[in-house]
């Protein structure tokens, strides 16, 4: 009856609590990750327009009607229009991807203009992926390691990207060369869940600098909140995209263009 008497207590004592949060005004989201994958002429590539929106909106809203372009050094004009069926991506069928050519965005909506530039970075290719199933800190957890050969002659930094096929969020991590310029090195991915026949989804992108700066706040912030770097973040992070017509009327998202290497493996 103790027993009883405490469990009645405990349950009688919840209580829903609303919670009032400050909702700030929509701004402009630029999701312009242009990436050319190795074996592919990287001619179609995509830009994603959307608002952010109130903290327990289930729904992204996507942003129609907007003119893009993208131009690059020598003058050439690459068109993004807008998906007939998918509101809020813009597609474009003719890009010309060219290692470290300079590309620059434009984005005009609602009256404003916001420009970005960034340049197009190489990627080494995955030389190999090796399959540890006595990995993890006890010993049992299946470890994927795959290897690719930076490039001694430059500074590079690189984007990870792995996703298995058991979840529907990928991972993403960022390195810089500076303690392994020139060597073989490896990216590492470890789940408890794991098991033989899933795929795993390893893709690794040459980015800028500026990027890697970028993505390693993101992903320290989504860190702390355990969540994705592309859910909405809990602080303001700002890119590279600048609002010309109206400098505090900022978008967030980067623009950033890369070359890729993207391998399926499937866990044996």
């Amino acid at each position: 009856m103790l027993l009883l008497a405490v469990v009645l207590t405990a349950t009688s004592c919840e209580e829903v609590i609303d919670v009032d949060l400050n909702t700030a005004a929509p701004r402009l989201v630029i999701d312009a990750s242009l990436k050319w994958e190795k074996g592919t002429d990287g001619s179609n590539q995509e830009i994603i327009l959307s608002t952010t929106t109130g903290y327990f909106n289930q729904n992204i809203p996507k942003v129609s009607g907007a003119t893009i372009f993208v131009t690059n050094s020598t003058g050439v004009v690459f068109d993004f229009l807008e998906n007939s069926e998918v509101p809020g991506s813009y597609i474009c069928s003719n890009f010309i991807p060219t290692i470290n050519e300079e590309y620059a965005l434009t984005v005009m909506h609602d009256g404003m203009t916001y420009t970005a530039t960034e340049t197009l970075k190489p990627v080494p290719v995955i030389d190999k992926i090796e399959q540890k199933d006595d990995g993890g800190f006890i010993g049992e957890n299946i470890e994927i390691k795959f290897f690719y050969t930076d490039d001694a002659a430059t500074e590079d930094y690189y984007l990870f990207r792995t996703k298995l096929s058991r979840y529907s969020i990928p991972q993403y991590s960022v390195s810089g060369d500076e303690f392994y310029q020139g060597n073989q090195i490896f990216g590492i991915y470890s789940n408890e869940d794991i098991t033989s026949g899933d795929k795993l989804d390893i893709t690794l992108s040459g980015i800028s600098e500026s990027y890697f700066n970028y993505m390693q706040v993101l992903l320290s912030i989504a860190g702390s909140a355990g969540g994705s770097p592309f859910q909405s973040p809990p602080a303001t992070v700002r890119g590279n995209i600048i609002n010309t017509t109206q400098k505090e009327k900022y978008a967030l998202g980067f623009f950033t263009v890369s070359e890729t290497d993207r391998v399926v493996y499937i866990v044996e």
